[in-house]
């Protein structure tokens, strides 16, 4: 993306995070009550990923499942089934309204509202010289890959995509991206588990 753009990308994220925060602070707010209600634990996940450069940080994520799920059954992974996952959480996912507390790291510039979602560590050692690539630009909430199949796809699959976005980001194409997300997130709502119910790992 040319450096004008990204100057432009940045206020963006910058504008619209702070609106998003400050206009869904009263939701958020209901959430939280409902989680809390639901299930013993915290309001937040939080768990380490890697974001542009491989540098650590910690996304904001509403709780979908019970305390300490990543240590149980299918780790970091799920499925549509999961014993996991709580009747709230369910709710969230179904939604895609778990991911939107990540708006308080996009403010902090740790992420942007478009790019790759950010990774694990763990596969990130596994990640071959292409694939690499993907850390190139800041972790997204929503990227090219997330409108392009997202979790009815395989990992491989997903960073090439990512990878392709990284080559060719302009601001037009993040609008089309942001666009595409809430027709697939809140219309077709498509893509929340894989194919088979299950979300493919990472291999």
């Amino acid at each position: 993306m040319p450096g004008w753009q990204q100057a432009i990308k940045r206020l963006l994220d910058i504008a619209l995070s702070a609106v998003g925060l400050v206009t869904l602070a009263v939701p958020f707010g209901l959430i939280a009550l409902a989680i809390k209600l639901d299930s013993p634990g915290p309001v937040f996940f939080r768990y380490p990923r890697l974001g542009r450069g491989g540098a650590q940080f910690v996304p904001l994520k509403f709780r979908t499942m019970v305390e300490g799920a990543v240590e149980q059954g299918l780790g970091t992974t799920l499925s549509e089934d999961d014993v996991r996952l709580t009747r709230v959480g369910v709710f969230l996912r179904g939604w895609a309204l778990d991911e939107l507390p990540q708006l308080w790291n996009v403010l902090k510039g740790e992420m942007s509202l478009v790019g790759p979602r950010p990774t694990f560590a763990y596969q990130v050692e596994r990640y071959s010289e292409f694939q690499r690539r993907r850390l190139e630009v800041k972790p997204g909430i929503t990227g090219w890959a997330q409108v392009n199949g997202r979790n009815e796809i395989s990992w491989p699959e997903r960073i090439e995509l990512d990878v392709w976005y990284v080559d060719h980001a302009r601001l037009w194409l993040d609008l089309k991206i942001v666009l595409k997300t809430l027709w697939l997130a809140y219309v077709v709502r498509r893509g929340i588990y894989g194919t088979d119910g299950v979300n493919p790992d990472f291999r």
